[in-house]
């Protein structure tokens, strides 16, 4: 008798902290490196920050779902949003500090845009969502940006910062979803895998 395989999700990312925060809250995955380039605000300018983050989500779980059908497939993708612009994660240091120089003793949204996507019988099934985090930020000095700088590594962050590493030293208030904040709205994801039946015999 073949042994049935426990259900399990593909996390289309290879991010820690969208791993971590599966783990935390029991979610059985996999995860695998997405082969889909991500577009950008400055490709496509008419976009809003919501739909560039629910496409990129999207990009990413398809791409991975084609190599994996049947599986239940999470792409996601974390925007940083301050009037209108987006700050995505910097070229370099120098960008770095630029972002939290612009982001000083001001409101920003965090977007996260998310997908669950299943390819069977060559057809997509696919529920997408995105949820909104506003942050405020302390004032920043330029003393007090080289010491985050200096302490957290922020080449593969939007925004130039990380709430889970020393956040509260730059960040002064949070409306919203801490796990947003973090790569991964895990509230709401809960809510529509247990819609979606993923897990269920």
């Amino acid at each position: 008798m073949t042994k049935k395989t426990p259900a399990h999700i593909i996390l289309a990312s290879v991010s820690p902290r969208r791993s971590d925060l599966l783990r935390e809250f029991g979610i059985p995955f996999t995860a695998v490196a997405p082969k889909a380039p991500e577009i950008t605000q400055k490709e496509f300018p008419l976009k809003t920050p919501r739909e560039i983050a629910i496409i990129n989500a999207v990009a990413k779980a398809r791409a991975v779902a084609r190599e994996h059908p049947k599986k239940w497939v999470l792409g996601a993708d974390t925007v940083v949003v301050h009037e209108h612009k987006l700050f995505g994660k910097p070229a370099n240091e120098r960008e770095a500090r630029k972002m939290l120089r612009d982001l000083s003793g001001m409101e920003h949204e965090v977007i996260t845009g998310v997908a669950l996507v299943q390819f069977r019988e060559n057809q997509f099934q696919q529920t997408d969502f995105w949820v909104i985090t506003k942050v405020t930020f302390h004032p920043l000095s330029a003393e007090r940006i080289a010491a985050y700088l200096s302490r957290v590594d922020v080449m593969d962050k939007a925004g130039a910062y990380a709430i889970q590493e020393e956040g509260d030293t730059i960040v002064k208030e949070i409306d919203g979803s801490r796990y947003n904040v973090m790569g991964l709205p895990i509230e709401r994801l809960l809510d529509e895998i247990d819609k979606l039946g993923i897990f269920k015999k």
